[in-house]
């Protein structure tokens, strides 16, 4: 095996996401020396394909990606300025809308991961590419990954950011608990003859659930969760019926639909890992907590905790110190906490069709339109304006 010549990083990460490359440009701004190891290549890191993905991000999350310069590398951006929830049955929806100013932004995830790389070349990052992570080990001082390549790579903290089904967890000996929910989303562009007016439209229907996501121009990411049993069928219909679907099942709200991109299928499993942290080693971003996206706070998550554990790391101070990360796993296992269980409890109750049930969920829209400082302090929790 051979070791890496280059000087000896602060901080190893597995993952060159935009959690893995935004961690890296936080932590190269604190002063610490980064080297990223990432599986894929370097031409697939800087222009990233279109995975369907629309990705919402709150106002904590701007100002977050602001401080790191990688807001301003995002070329579309759609603001989210209202949001609606409707339940099967029921005849009026949910509103949501903050005074003075948006919910929040949706972007496309390839922008994310585009700007992510962009700020980290710009920075000098150091960014492996190619290099499939295949063993782990530590000692009292340092911890070493080993790559399928032969090489070794050693620093006082290993940080994982390799997905919601980390290998590098599962390495580092850390299980995890997934929740399989039976589902599978179909994201699907269109384009509409009426104009969204910024609007997020979620509507729990009998048998599945249906979003439609604002983006530029007259056009929308559908996102249709259906049970997986039911997603051959759907799959294989031709465009014109997809879009005719659909239209009907949000009560053709934006006018005639089109496809007019490709379709994305992605099956749902949140994670909650069991320690986020360990000698020498770290979780962020979906290796620590993966969401269902109904609530859309996978990636805003993400943001929350590299900011925590950025925070407390130091160049002048061994990165790797147990302290430190067991304060940064406390800090984001309390933010992180109630809001996957409460995120995993609202999939249950609004996926549940039984009559009794469809019942209650109607009843409950019902209640909260007329309690505006329930509706108040829903909204205040998904724009997340707090500083």
């Amino acid at each position: 095996m051979s070791t890496h010549a280059s000087a000896q990083p602060h901080v190893l990460i597995s993952g060159a996401g935009p959690a893995g490359l935004a961690l890296a440009c936080a932590l190269h701004d604190r002063g610490l020396r980064v080297r990223v190891l990432e599986q894929a290549s370097e031409a697939s890191l800087a222009a990233p394909p279109d995975d369907g993905r629309e990705i919402a991000l709150t106002h904590r999350s701007r100002r977050l990606l602001e401080q790191l310069g990688l807001w301003a590398r995002i070329p579309e951006v759609s603001p989210l300025r209202r949001a609606t929830v409707q339940s099967a049955g029921s005849r009026v929806p949910l509103p949501f809308e903050s005074e003075g100013q948006d919910l929040g932004w949706l972007v496309a995830n390839r922008y994310l991961r585009a700007a992510a790389f962009a700020g980290a070349r710009e920075r000098g990052i150091e960014l492996l590419c190619g290099q499939r992570v295949s063993g782990f080990t530590r000692s009292d001082a340092m911890a070493e990954l080993c790559t399928e390549s032969g090489e070794r790579h050693a620093a006082p903290l290993v940080v994982a950011a390799d997905s919601r089904f980390s290998p590098l967890r599962r390495l580092a000996g850390i299980g995890a608990r997934h929740r399989d929910f039976g589902r599978s989303a179909l994201l699907v562009p269109l384009s509409h003859a009426q104009p969204h007016e910024g609007l997020a439209q979620e509507c729990f229907l009998q048998g599945h659930t249906l979003a439609l996501l604002p983006m530029p121009g007259q056009r929308c990411s559908a996102v249709w969760t259906v049970a997986n049993h039911a997603l051959p069928g759907i799959a294989a219909m031709d465009d014109a019926e997809l879009a005719a679907t659909i239209q009907q099942a949000c009560g053709s709200r934006l006018g005639p639909m089109q496809v007019v991109g490709r379709r994305h299928i992605y099956p749902l499993v949140a994670v909650w890992a069991e320690r986020f942290v360990g000698p020498r080693f770290a979780l962020i971003g979906d290796a620590a907590v993966g969401m269902h996206p109904v609530t859309a706070h996978g990636y805003n998550l993400g943001l929350y905790g590299i900011e925590a554990l950025a925070r407390r790391l130091d160049p002048n101070t061994d990165p790797g110190a147990l302290a430190p990360l067991l304060a940064y796993e406390a800090e984001h296992r309390r933010e992180a906490g109630p809001i996957y269980t409460g995120t995993n409890a609202l999939v249950r109750f609004f996926t549940d069709d039984r009559a009794p049930v469809l019942a209650l969920r109607r009843a409950v829209i019902d209640v909260a339109r007329h309690l505006p400082p329930l509706r108040a302090a829903i909204t205040r929790k998904l724009v997340d304006a707090a500083a």
